[in-house]
């Protein structure tokens, strides 16, 4: 059976725009993008929305659905009441190139800066060991879908544009402490998160966790143990005097 909606949607490129309501229908079981997709075949031709999966996985759909940034392929209507009007508007923090599509270049150009994964020669008989612990820990990291809504609630360069170019925010430091925790890996990134990727901007809200649709704990799991490695290394006193004496970083 199927029931009367109204959406509101933003439409406009990095000009400007206005939101513009849209009368369809619903049936039971479907999702935001189920909708959008009605309207953009039946009305509106042009709309412009990115999508691929619509199963959650591929990080494309990001918007923000009544304030909220959601994957619209996983939120169901059933969330809104029948006579609400829903408003879906692109992701704040990033430049908006048409309608729903907005330009997230910034985060595959911060990602350049991260050395990636060197790992530690192997033992003398050949072979690689690590204990299962490790593992598990980095393993929560790696669900990352690159759908950004952590970026884009993220207070530090969702209000302060200036600030984008200084703060590599959620999404980057899951990526750098995917490798910093991983027992095999050599390299020592924490002078980068200090000085070029801005963790110690993070006041720690816990906002992306909030929000990330695979559960990832990003504050408490990745971004709390990363600042206290970057303090350990610049401001424990031992840490410091051994630096000092022997010469070692």
């Amino acid at each position: 059976m199927s029931e009367a909606v109204t959406l509101r949607i933003w439409r406009g490129d990095a000009e400007g725009g206005e939101f513009r309501e849209y009368q369809t229908s619903t049936s039971e079981g479907e999702v935001v993008l189920d909708v959008i997709h009605r309207i953009q075949a039946e009305q509106a031709n042009d709309l412009a929305v990115r999508w691929n999966c619509k199963a959650g996985k591929c990080g494309s759909c990001s918007a923000e659905v009544d304030g909220k940034p959601r994957l619209m392929c996983m939120t169901r209507m059933d969330l809104f009441e029948t006579d609400e009007t829903i408003t879906v508007a692109p992701l704040k923090t990033f430049p908006v190139s048409r309608d729903l599509v907005t330009d997230v270049t910034l985060n595959y150009e911060l990602a350049k800066k991260v050395p990636p994964f060197n790992p530690v020669p192997p033992e003398p008989d050949g072979t690689y060991r690590m204990q299962q612990i490790d593992i598990d820990r980095v393993q929560e990291f790696h669900k990352c879908i690159e759908c950004f809504l952590c970026q884009n609630v993220c207070h530090v360069i969702r209000d302060h544009d200036d600030n984008k170019k200084h703060f590599a925010g959620p999404r980057l430091f899951i990526r750098v402490a995917s490798l910093e925790m991983h027992p095999l890996d050599a390299t020592d990134r924490k002078d980068l998160l200090a000085d070029e990727m801005g963790l110690g901007m993070c006041n720690i809200t816990k906002c992306c966790t909030e929000v990330c649709p695979e559960n990832i704990r990003i504050t408490d799991n990745a971004i709390i143990p990363l600042k206290e490695r970057v303090v350990s290394r610049r401001y424990d006193p031992v840490v410091w005097l051994g630096r000092k004496l022997l010469g070692r970083t």
